[in-house]
């Protein structure tokens, strides 16, 4: 059912009990904790909705950001508003709210030198009107923030969403996916391609992904899959890969199925070291996960993100995002770059710089870091390897734009970058998007 709720019809509605919440009854005045909204509460008292809690823990322990010098393009980050629905709680010390504001606001205090970001699909801003293709919404929503970013209101040269991945279920009839995939073309000049998570175990421990075909045991290999896979192919998109490490070889299986199409694995592939994996991060995990990641990186198609190892199920950096919760302080970079360098030295060993890009997963991850500290964590991990700059460059700002299509010659243009960095690599001298 639709709620027409715009401002020519006050007719408002609210659930009858908690016993029979899909029964709506009409209502003279709405209830003030409702407002005009059933069964949404924006954020109820004490609940910390933009983050102020975990900004003031960071900012105890919050460097000065080293080699300020270094362009960076963020390569995955979300946006969100979760209202409150009645009865919904989190279960990790989040906040609820995390919009343009909210990363700008981490990214001009943390004092490094990102110059765009590339958006990637959370079921953010679904336009509940379109009943055909509501994740549209999603990319309506972001490309309108790229937009804001340029007014320079919110930061001198500051930029975002250069790029952006949405969501399409791949397992739809074809003829759906080709019609909802040019949907989104037309939505957003910024939209590059879609992810459609695969995660999957039999363990309660291990969460399912976040889309309806969260219950696909072998999703990459299921026939419909495949033929949307191929709507996707035909159209020059890429696929952001999310899943766990012990489907990396069925992620390989795609790769060399479809070796004209780029796909990038999120996260460093998965390596989870919870539920039955949990106790195994520096043995079983990690040698099951790097022979798998060493097998993937031979498909040229594929690249890899270094990332995502703030999030609790990955068990990298001795439960750090449980120490807001007994004030204990926010971890260092020194700290962050211990807990994660030997990771992330595999994907680089494996990969090669040119084909590794550094993610902040915002704001997931700041349930165990600060968006300051994690960049210089991963500044002090690349030095240490002995990187060159033009390693560096490759691993924070130019694979992202040569993957994603990224205008770096926009960069020029409002003096972000020069004319020498911008052109120092003949393979990233991107056309107009």
């Amino acid at each position: 059912m639709l709620l027409n709720l715009s401002l020519n019809n006050r007719k408002t509605f609210h659930t009858t009990g908690a016993g029979d919440s899909k029964k709506l009854k009409r209502l003279t005045h709405p209830p003030k904790e409702m407002a005009t909204f059933p069964n949404i509460q924006r954020y109820p008292p004490g609940e910390d909705g933009r983050g102020e809690a975990l900004n003031r823990w960071h900012s105890v322990t919050a460097e000065q950001p080293c080699d300020i010098g270094q362009i960076i393009i963020d390569a995955h980050h979300h946006l969100w508003d979760r209202c409150r629905r009645i009865g919904y709680s989190e279960n990790v010390p989040t906040h609820t709210r995390y919009l343009a504001d909210e990363m700008f606001d981490d990214i001009t205090r943390s004092g490094h030198r990102v110059v765009d970001t590339v958006y990637v699909e959370c079921l953010s801003m679904y336009d509940l009107s379109n009943v055909t293709t509501p994740s549209r919404g999603e990319i309506e929503f972001v490309q309108g923030i790229s937009a804001q970013a340029k007014s320079n209101l919110y930061g001198n040269q500051l930029r975002c969403c250069g790029a952006i991945i949405g969501f399409v279920d791949l397992t739809q009839d074809t003829a759906k996916v080709g019609a909802d995939l040019d949907e989104m073309i037309a939505s957003g000049r910024n939209f590059r391609g879609i992810r459609h998570a695969y995660g999957y175990h039999t363990s309660e421990e291990i969460p399912a992904n976040h889309h309806p075909t969260r219950t696909t045991e072998h999703l990459l290999s299921d026939p419909k899959f495949r033929g949307g896979f191929q709507e996707l192919a035909s159209r020059n998109l890429v696929f952001d890969a999310w899943g766990y490490h012990w489907q990396l070889n069925e992620l390989k299986t795609l790769a060399d199925a479809f070796p004209q199409t780029t796909i990038i694995v999120d996260h460093l592939g998965g390596p989870v070291s919870l539920g039955p994996y949990a106790g195994q991060r520096d043995n079983e995990v990690l040698n099951a996960w790097t022979t798998a990641l060493g097998e993937l990186a031979e498909c040229k198609n594929v690249v890899v993100k270094l990332g995502g190892v703030g999030m609790p199920i990955f068990g990298l950096g001795s439960k750090y995002h449980e120490r807001v919760t007994y004030d204990a302080p926010s971890p260092s970079s020194d700290e962050l770059a211990s807990a994660w360098s030997t990771h992330i030295n595999v994907a680089l060993t494996a990969f090669g710089p040119e084909r590794c890009m550094f993610e902040s997963n915002f704001p997931v991850d700041k349930v165990t870091c600060s968006y300051n500290n994690m960049w210089n964590a991963f500044k002090k991990i690349v030095h240490a390897a002995g990187l060159t700059q033009e390693d560096r460059d490759h691993v924070f700002w130019r694979c992202a734009a040569k993957t994603y299509n990224i205008e770096t010659k926009a960069f020029v243009t409002a003096g972000i970058v020069t004319d020498v960095e911008s052109n120092m690599h003949k393979d990233v001298d991107l056309p107009s998007t």
